[in-house]
């Protein structure tokens, strides 16, 4: 598998450089379901800090294989990743740069690749990775205003707009809380077609509209059902916001009624 072979050459080229700390990797590498498909997720502990300077970033890349494209992660609030495509192999390959210390606030534990001293295999035992939850009371605070801004879009005709919303929503609300249902960690929808219960997959895929007005009400219809049910289940010692909830509601059936 091209993934392990690119690993396997990274180890050996940045083994004998003594400004690298160690080399671990996460993602799909840990949970065993990499396939031809996945990417490599690698962090890099270096001595010193080098994630403030994109230049160095790209020369320790260029040292792993043929670089095609790389960039940093602000995107996805992660400016220390690098996200890196190589030519040989043709693979995509994200290298978050971090100093020892960093290492002690993560979302997973990654597999360690190779460890001058034991520095990162101390780092991780004396500290905890924290995976990200969802904050229940945040996406109510907030549901019913997205749903009402959705509702205003298919009202002005703007469909891709409220198409590329509902996206938002799943990505967002519906992948964790499902994910969180089916006894998960939730995550977003990465794998989410093997992830799932059938029974949930299909609620998830009754949210996917055509460029269609009425499509696009129903699948805003199925986001409110699938929330409040997700909700029921799921929330506790949240304060629902009611009020919103109904003149929402309201508000859908005066969008529905419209020609």
């Amino acid at each position: 598998m091209i993934q392990k072979e690119f690993v396997k050459q990274a180890i050996h080229i940045l083994r004998d450089d003594q400004f690298v700390t160690g080399l671990a990797a996460g993602g799909s590498w840990l949970s065993g379901n990499m396939d031809e498909f996945s990417d490599v997720d690698l962090v890099l502990v270096t001595r010193d800090r080098i994630s403030h300077d994109k230049n160095k970033m790209v020369q320790y890349a260029e040292k792993l294989g043929t670089l095609l494209s790389a960039f940093t992660g602000e995107h996805v609030g992660e400016p220390r990743l690098l996200i890196c495509l190589y030519e040989e192999p043709f693979l995509h390959v994200d290298i978050k740069f971090l100093i020892i210390e960093e290492l002690a606030t993560r979302i997973e534990d990654p597999a360690i690749l190779f460890d001058r001293d034991d520095q990162l295999a101390d780092a991780l035992r004396i500290t905890s990775a924290v995976p990200p939850y969802p904050d229940f009371q945040w996406i109510e605070d907030r549901f019913w205003t997205w749903i009402h801004y959705a509702l205003t879009k298919i009202g002005r005709g703007e469909y891709f707009e409220t198409y590329d919303f509902l996206g938002f929503l799943r990505t967002t609300v519906f992948a964790p809380l499902l994910h969180i249902k089916n006894g998960l960690q939730p995550k977003a929808l990465r794998r989410i077609e093997t992830s799932l219960r059938p029974g949930d997959l299909e609620l998830l895929k009754s949210t996917i509209a055509a460029y269609d007005r009425n499509s696009l009400l129903l699948a805003v219809e199925k986001s409110v059902e699938i929330y409040r049910d997700l909700r029921k289940a799921l929330y506790h010692d949240i304060t629902l916001k009611m009020a919103a909830e109904q003149r929402v509601l309201q508000y859908l059936q005066e969008i529905k009624q419209r020609a």
